[in-house]
């Protein structure tokens, strides 16, 4: 399939480039109802066309984890791992992950091709999970997670870019939630995928049933990746198929409407868009808030350990993992809904770790199945926190284009150290209550909490001189500047 319209004769490509031009200069003095019209038909493709991101982000989940469920079938037998070394083999993929946010942010960002850069992302890490299932030592086995943490690097914070371009804050949060929704729904459909394949594929020509794992599901990620291209669009402003001039023009109208001014695409250099991003001291308050944050859902990297602790066999302790992310991508989407409905989020994102404090605080002291086993439910809903956490990232970062990627894949990729180190917080030796790993993930849910309210009511200070500059200038009066990206008038931080 064709990106563009070179191939068509001449003579009718001329007529659909002057009707789409007509149709582009339409869309910016349409009625409200005519433009109503065709926002509705724009988001209806955009909508369609970002489904393919939650299918790949379950599949990026899922080659993850595969790691964590193939331990409870023999892989740490047969790779001869000793000590904490899969506690490394775990942890190692954050540290490519950590290294390459930046640099493929800015890819995406300076070519301008999405459409490329993320489906052979998506491409290569199919084939390094594959590549993990023919291992047989510690050595290869660590090569390939760093890989496959390095090349997986280029897909979140893109994916998060894209949508950023082609959203307003008031839908965002509910894109972004519909997103990461893909990764609490592979935490609930990957231990139920895993646990057919180990149940049933041990010793199929010869092959252990845990290689099979990463045999089937690598396979299965490159074959989407190969769809991913023909699906995905690039940024508002460049040429592609599948959109008009006017649906083009009318996206762009829409983000600039959003903050008041166009959204500069221009590719400024890199250095200058990662001095502007990392100069902003909002930028590290809340990545250590994220990075705090994540530590404390580390739980997750270990769920399948942990419902095993219920007193179930292999088969059904995977299966147990299921309910509660399906509770928890379910949470997630009504929570983000009602945070872009109201344009709040501090409290969407306090309140859902408050609930994921009392579910550890359940789980490290009972061990009862009831109690036990529906604190999972309100440990994996504070999930519902992290993904409007994210949407308070891009609101609070905005122009120009590039400096807004490099500060969402900063804020990310400083955030991985968390998962990093919530690679050590379950070990086997704390089992089966993990009294002193939950005790960990409290504190670092109740530190993430008191960066929030520093950074909420900082953004309301910076919110209220906002204000008076634009009654200052409305008076015809100067003002202080508010820094190197001052913003149009009527611009306010969503708190």
């Amino acid at each position: 399939m064709s990106n563009d319209l070179s191939k068509m004769p001449s003579k009718e490509q001329d007529v659909f480039e002057e009707r789409d031009e007509r149709a582009a200069e339409e869309a910016i003095t349409m009625s409200p109802e005519d433009r109503q019209r065709l926002e509705r038909k724009l988001v209806r493709k955009l909508d369609a066309r970002f489904s393919i991101l939650v299918i790949i982000y379950i599949l990026n989940y899922i080659d993850r984890n595969a790691a964590s469920s193939a331990r409870t079938k023999g892989l740490e037998a047969d790779l001869g791992l000793k000590g904490r070394e899969m506690d490394t083999l775990l942890s190692i993929l954050y540290v490519g992950y950590i290294l390459m946010q930046i640099p493929s942010n800015a890819l995406v960002q300076y070519t301008g091709r999405p459409s490329i850069v993320l489906p052979v992302a998506v491409l290569v890490w199919g084939g390094i999970s594959t590549a993990m299932g023919a291992t047989h030592s510690f050595g290869p086995a660590l090569a390939c997670r760093f890989l496959l943490g390095f090349v997986e690097a280029a897909f979140f914070p893109g994916a998060l870019m894209l949508l950023a371009a082609w959203y307003p804050k008031t839908s965002l949060g509910k894109r972004f939630t519909g997103l990461y929704c893909g990764s609490l729904i592979s935490n609930a459909f990957g231990p139920l995928i895993a646990a057919g394949i180990l149940a049933n594929m041990e010793g199929a020509g010869g092959i252990r049933a845990w290689r099979w794992l990463f045999y089937i599901e690598g396979a299965i990620t490159m074959f989407v990746a190969l769809i991913a291209y023909f699906v995905l669009p690039d940024f508002p402003s460049a040429p592609g198929w599948g959109f008009s001039k006017a649906e083009k023009q009318l996206a762009v109208q829409r983000m600039t409407e959003d903050v008041g001014i166009k959204d500069d695409t221009s590719k400024i250099s890199n250095w200058a868009a990662v001095k502007l991003a990392l100069t902003d001291y909002k930028l590290w308050l809340m990545a250590l808030a994220l990075t705090s944050m994540t530590i404390g859902l580390s739980f997750n990297q270990f769920f399948p350990q942990l419902t095993k602790t219920l007193g179930y066999n292999n088969t059904t302790s995977l299966i147990l993992c299921a309910p509660p992310f399906f509770f928890a991508a379910i949470m997630a989407f009504l929570v983000s809904a009602h945070s872009d409905k109201t344009q709040e989020r501090f409290l969407h994102i306090v309140i859902p770790l408050c609930f994921g404090i009392v579910g550890f605080i359940i789980s490290m002291t009972t061990s009862s199945f009831g109690p036990r086993y529906f604190s999972f439910f309100l440990q994996a809903q504070s999930y519902s926190g992290f993904v409007c956490f994210l949407a308070w990232v891009s609101s609070t970062f905005a122009r120009p284009a590039m400096t807004r990627s490099i500060a969402i894949a900063a804020v990310n990729a400083l955030s991985q150290l968390g998962n990093v180190t919530g690679a050590y917080v379950f070990p086997t030796a704390w089992a089966p209550s993990y009294a002193k790993s939950y005790a960990i993930c409290i504190s670092t849910f109740v530190f993430c909490i008191l960066l929030c309210t520093v950074h909420r009511f900082n953004l309301a200070r910076l919110n209220r001189k906002l204000a008076a500059r634009d009654e200052a200038e409305a008076n015809g009066k100067e003002h202080a500047g508010l820094g190197p990206l001052d913003f149009p008038a009527g611009f306010r931080y969503v708190l």
